[in-house]
């Protein structure tokens, strides 16, 4: 019995060696990357390249076991699940304007609480890991956008006010 379940176990891990999900990969960078907006340093774009592009952006640099199921899913969800949450390549498609300045906010919080990039990611991307003096740079360079942001007169950054919620009284 036990050799019948080892096997059935074994086809079905080499049968899903042939479902892959789709790469996270871009040959142009999008018309709407936060580049298109905002000027980005050279030290903060090696940072973004080296610890937030895999995951939030359209450039995702796979390593060799992300060809092995089940590990593509999960790097695939990952990804899908940082550029859900901050995109870098759509960026500019960000609407209304206070979406933007939210998102960098979030960004500077979760740099300064040491909240990103992942642990799980800094595990085996080991060069991601941030010195202080690059979250330093990396969050003046948010923070300069939201001030620049705030100082255009064009951009509306008020977010909707909720209304009562059910049960609220």
């Amino acid at each position: 019995m036990m050799k019948k379940i080892l096997l059935g176990l074994l086809v079905v891990l080499i049968v899903i060696q042939f479902i892959q999900p789709e790469k996270n990969i871009s040959e142009t960078r999008s018309p709407n990357d936060i580049r298109t907006l905002y000027e980005v340093p050279d030290d903060v774009g090696l940072i973004l390249e080296k610890a937030c592009d895999d995951c939030h952006s359209n450039n995702t640099k796979y390593p060799w076991y992300s060809n092995i199921q089940p590990v593509a899913w999960f790097l695939a969800h990952h990804v899908d699940d940082g550029k859900k949450h901050f995109d870098l390549s759509e960026f500019a498609a960000y609407s209304p304007d206070w979406v933007k300045w939210h998102k960098l906010e979030e960004l500077v919080e979760m740099v300064d609480e040491g909240e990103m990039p992942l642990e799980s990611y800094t595990l085996i991307h080991r060069d991601a890991i941030l010195t202080d003096a690059e979250k330093a740079s990396l969050i003046g360079w948010a923070q300069d956008i939201r001030a620049q942001m705030e100082a255009d007169s064009t951009i509306d950054l008020t977010p909707p006010k909720r209304g009562p919620r059910p049960g609220d009284h």
